[in-house]
């Protein structure tokens, strides 16, 4: 790929994250860039069974349509502030532990996480989380829209039943896909990746810059400037 040389396209570009997670806003600044925040609100469970009405579980599948339907529901919002001079990128994640073949987003509740973390100590799961990002253009027809599926293996501790329980009682397993984080409390109990630790924690930064790239942006054109 040549996306560290893609031309930049006129004025700085504004980007949008179509997220709340605050590792997701961390990630993206760490990179340099300063993104604006607009939550979707969109209902996952609602648009999760829509999907698999149509006959389509995987557990990237669902990834991929969350993020795609969040960040159309907030290409709208901003559609009123299109500028041709100042492109407006908006970014939609959504991440799902593939834990053989089942989709598992955040644990319903306490009872929930630990069941799940009593399942998969000492196993392996795959982190998939689906990115979206539109360009935004006058009407919804000239949008461009470029998406893809970063993946990577999780393998967790096996921790005891008083772990499990100490754990889940910091309360961080209800806000996380798969009741996990790499970037927090949990960190401790996950032994180790195979592929992109970003994509764990929320967004693929590697994943993204191709993304941009594609859209004829380049990486370095989104950094936040003094």
């Amino acid at each position: 790929m040549t996306d560290d040389h893609a031309p930049a396209t006129p004025g700085t570009p504004r980007v949008v994250l179509a997220s709340a997670s605050p590792a997701r806003l961390t990630l993206l600044q760490s990179a340099g860039l300063q993104p604006e925040i607009r939550v979707s609100h969109v209902d996952e469970a609602a648009l999760q069974a829509e999907l698999e009405s149509t006959g389509r579980t995987e557990p990237r599948d669902i990834a991929q349509y969350l993020a795609l339907r969040k960040a159309d529901v907030v290409a709208e919002e901003c559609r009123s502030d299109y500028s041709p001079e100042f492109p407006t990128l908006i970014v939609g994640c959504d991440s799902v532990l593939d834990f053989e073949g089942e989709a598992l987003g955040k644990p319903v509740d306490a009872a929930d996480a630990i069941a799940r973390w009593r399942n998969m100590r000492g196993r392996m799961g795959q982190l998939c989380t689906g990115h979206a990002i539109v360009l935004l253009g006058p009407t919804r027809d000239q949008d461009v829209v470029v998406q893809a599926i970063g993946a990577t293996f999780v393998q967790f501790a096996a921790i005891d039943d008083d772990t499990i329980t100490a754990y889940v009682n910091t309360g961080e397993p209800l806000r996380v896909a798969g009741g996990c984080t790499l970037d927090g409390i949990g960190g401790p109990f996950i032994e180790f990746i195979e592929g992109d630790w970003s994509n764990v924690v929320g967004l693929s930064l590697p994943l993204m810059r191709h993304l941009v790239s594609e859209l004829g942006i380049a990486w370095t054109g989104l950094w936040a400037r003094p």
